[in-house]
């Protein structure tokens, strides 16, 4: 069962977006082909992916607190998720920088909502990560709204891939993944309907942008994280909207291990951003996201 156990004063970031791509039983997120997309289309150097105490490691030397998860695709792309339960017992473990979020395949009904329940009252997840183009499924049909009620009367935020992806990405047909289902104005009908659940719409959402401003500026309840994309490819309305609009409402987070620390906070430092907004975007609007402390 996890607890928190991070000294959210000591830290000097929250990341609200990392990936962990492999159980304990060596189980992958993701299949072969889409790893080695995957790889290819963030550039990265290929390599066995990171375990959860690893990813610990590597928050810890930094002294940043970091959101971990991983994705329940079973029905959309037909590859059984790492264990979600392992992740947040690796989270247990170290609970003084992991903060784990789950997931269920929406497309499990009933299920679904039994397992977000389960997933909050049996290991303590403190939040539910979603990916519409992966897991093949339109946010605003009523049909998945369960699932959404369930996660409102837990007090946890959903966060939610927005705009392309990575995932399929070079591949032919995109590895059956679409992208119009992670369009944010899809989120936008979810947001009205669900005033009480806070939501996150990760990454800046090209091709749109403009939309997932508006959405956010609109309501209340929904936020913007920064992660998938080195911020010097940020689109310049995003980078406007961040010191202006949405100074309350965007997140640090990394996409790691596809975007590193360094080189995000690094590339984020070059953009014309007030200073004052820098405590906002690392850490205090998502500890009100989180329902923690001050920040709440």
């Amino acid at each position: 069962m996890y607890e928190y156990g991070v000294d959210f004063d000591a830290v000097t970031a929250i990341d609200m977006h990392a990936h962990i791509e492999i159980d304990c039983h060596g189980h992958q997120a993701y299949d072969d082909e889409l790893v080695a997309a995957t790889t290819a289309y963030f550039k990265m150097d290929a390599g066995p992916p990171a375990d959860v105490d690893a990813v610990a490691d590597y928050y810890r030397r930094a002294n940043i607190a970091a959101v971990v998860f991983t994705i329940d695709a079973q029905s959309g792309m037909g590859h059984p998720p790492n264990s979600i339960e392992d992740l947040v017992a690796g989270a247990a473990r170290n609970n003084d920088v992991l903060i784990p979020f789950g997931s269920v395949d929406p497309w499990q009904g009933r299920h679904a909502v039994r397992r977000v329940r389960e997933q909050v009252r049996d290991h303590g997840v403190k939040g539910f990560k979603f990916h519409p183009s992966f897991q093949a499924f339109e946010p605003n049909d009523r049909v998945f709204y369960p699932i959404y009620e369930a996660i409102a009367e837990a007090g946890v935020p959903a966060l939610f891939h927005t705009g392309q992806t990575g995932l399929g990405s070079g591949l032919p047909g995109g590895h059956g993944i679409k992208l119009r289902y992670s369009d944010p104005m899809l989120l936008d009908d979810v947001a009205a309907d669900f005033p009480e659940l806070t939501i996150v719409m990760a990454h800046p959402a090209v091709p749109w942008v403009d939309a997932q401003i508006a959405v956010a500026a609109h309501k209340a309840n929904v936020y913007v994280d920064l992660s998938g994309w080195s911020p010097k490819y940020f689109p310049p309305q995003l980078v406007r909207a961040i010191g202006r609009q949405l100074r309350t409402k965007v997140l640090f987070g990394t996409d790691f291990p596809y975007i590193k620390l360094d080189r995000w906070r690094r590339d984020f430092d070059t953009l014309d951003i007030d200073p004052a907004v820098l405590p906002l975007v690392y850490k205090e609007n998502a500890l009100r996201v989180l329902g923690i402390g001050s920040g709440a």
